[in-house]
């Protein structure tokens, strides 16, 4: 099982997972009511045959909502199922077609969660196999069907290893994995410490699984445990073993808005968005002003938290950080010269909240298992790929006509965001800042960056340009020789 996203993490949510870890051994035990009465069977190995009964009292035509995980387990996906089960509250059957190899932890947990919390009864249907987070998200159903050879198991978390080998991960994120597993399946009144052999190697279980073994079980064995329910061919032979008559079969379909998620937390779709977004406030800084780069840039990083908001990696503490870096960046910008206190403030800011957004279980979880230095690493690589594209960008611009009319090119400085002084010096204008020693200056109608050439210069005051200093006018006091 793949581990390089979780469920979004914010301040808020490490203590909610904190807790969770505390209380799965105790807090999940017990079987939820549905209020049809317990409708698991006695353990299938004490029933012969292939097919046992899961009867429900629903009227003929009782509408079954059937939602597909196939392929990869991801969080466009997690999202996508949440919204089918809690737009379907009256049906009486939510029923999971699994067929995967694993995904992200992090979109198998929200999927777990919404499956643990749904009204309709819920079952996996598994054809031909659960492995790693399609095990997790089958245990979090109250019934599992599967079809003759389908297997379930094999649910360790891993990791990219130099040269992209996978490995398994510390032991800290195996003991999460593991209560985990085990709380999910006693959510359901299965054998936790089977759900946690597969799981962790080390796990011991007298013939079932020795030392060094990972947990996988086929169809036989997984009724035989108690692990699953039944079998079935088909979907056809699933409403049978449910005992539903004629039902309305309605199959959920992704909609426009989770394929737009998808792509856009896709990770090449993600890192261009973070690339542009950072490229955009680099060009803030640059020019000190905003402009059409600067909304692009906007533009992107608001894409790029409106996607992960979907998928439930954004909340409002990262949105709020992120919000109060951009307006940290304008103050900076506007109204305090050089790069001071808030535009560092800023880009501080701006950077956690993107950080965060990429990582979504406890801190020092994700710290042990490289997850935060994996999200840190996105971040810093987005701002070397700005950093790239402007160099590039500022080039090819200054070969246009449109692009010396917004960056100014000069054979002595190289590119300037404000005109050159040579025919400035000797004119006077009005501090439009306070310059200490840098700032912005009037003159002639026009802003430009300034620089005092001795002393503090107080905003609104009288200033005559002497000289620059590469892109910035020197300017001394009015009257001052």
């Amino acid at each position: 099982m793949r581990w390089a996203k979780y469920p979004r993490l914010s301040f808020r949510g490490f203590v909610i997972a904190s807790v969770l870890l505390c209380t799965a051994q105790v807090g999940f035990g017990q079987k939820r009511d549905k209020g049809d009465g317990g409708y698991r069977p006695a353990p299938s190995a004490n029933v012969e045959g292939d097919v046992q009964a899961l009867p429900m009292d629903a009227p003929a035509g009782s509408q079954v909502v059937v939602i597909a995980i196939d392929r990869t387990v991801e969080l466009g996906l997690a999202a996508f199922v949440r919204r089918a089960i809690e737009t379907n509250p009256d049906a009486v059957a939510i029923v999971i077609e699994v067929n995967t190899l694993g995904g992200r932890v992090d979109a198998a947990i929200q999927i777990r969660d919404a499956l643990l919390e749904a009204k309709p009864r819920t079952v996996a249907f598994i054809h031909p196999r659960a492995i790693s987070a399609g095990a997790l998200i089958s245990l979090a159903c109250d019934n599992i069907i599967m079809t003759e050879g389908a297997t379930i198991g094999a649910a360790t978390p891993i990791q990219a290893a130099p040269g992209g080998k996978a490995e398994a991960v510390g032991e800290k994120m195996v003991s999460y994995m593991r209560a985990e597993m085990r709380a999910t399946a006693e959510a359901n009144g299965r054998r936790g410490d089977i759900a946690e052999a597969m799981v962790d190697a080390d796990v011991v279980i007298k013939r079932i699984v020795a030392a060094g073994k990972l947990l996988t079980l086929d169809t036989d064995q997984a009724i035989k445990m108690g692990m699953a329910d039944a079998k079935a061919a088909d979907l056809d032979a699933v409403m049978q073993i449910l005992t539903l008559d004629s039902p309305e079969i309605t199959t959920a379909e992704l909609n426009w808005g989770e394929e737009i998620a998808r792509l856009l937390t896709e990770p090449t779709v993600s890192g261009l968005l973070l690339s542009v977004g950072m490229l955009g406030l680099m060009v803030a800084f640059y020019t000190r002003s905003v402009g059409g780069f600067t909304l692009v840039g906007f533009i992107a990083l608001a894409l790029f938290f409106g996607g992960h908001a979907v998928v439930h990696l954004v909340g409002w503490e990262e949105a709020l950080l992120f919000l109060t870096g951009l307006v940290l960046v304008i103050v900076e910008i506007f109204f305090v010269p050089g790069l001071g206190v808030p535009g560092v403030l800023g880009l501080v800011f701006v950077i956690a909240a993107l950080v965060l957004a990429l990582i979504g279980i406890p801190l020092d979880v994700s710290f042990e298992t490289g997850v935060l230095a994996d999200a840190m690493t996105r971040v810093l690589l987005s701002l070397l790929g700005a950093f790239v594209l402007a160099l590039v960008f500022m080039r090819l611009l200054t070969k246009t006509a449109m692009g010396r009319s917004l960056v100014l090119a000069d054979a002595e400085t190289g590119f300037l965001s404000a005109p050159s002084a040579s025919d400035l010096v000797g004119q006077t204008g009005e501090a439009l800042t306070d310059l200490r020693p840098a700032g912005k200056v009037v003159v002639d109608g026009d802003r430009h960056e300034a620089t005092s050439e001795r002393e503090f210069i107080a905003r609104g005051s009288r200033v005559r340009v002497i000289g620059r200093d590469g892109p910035a006018l020197v300017v001394r006091p009015e009257g001052e020789e």
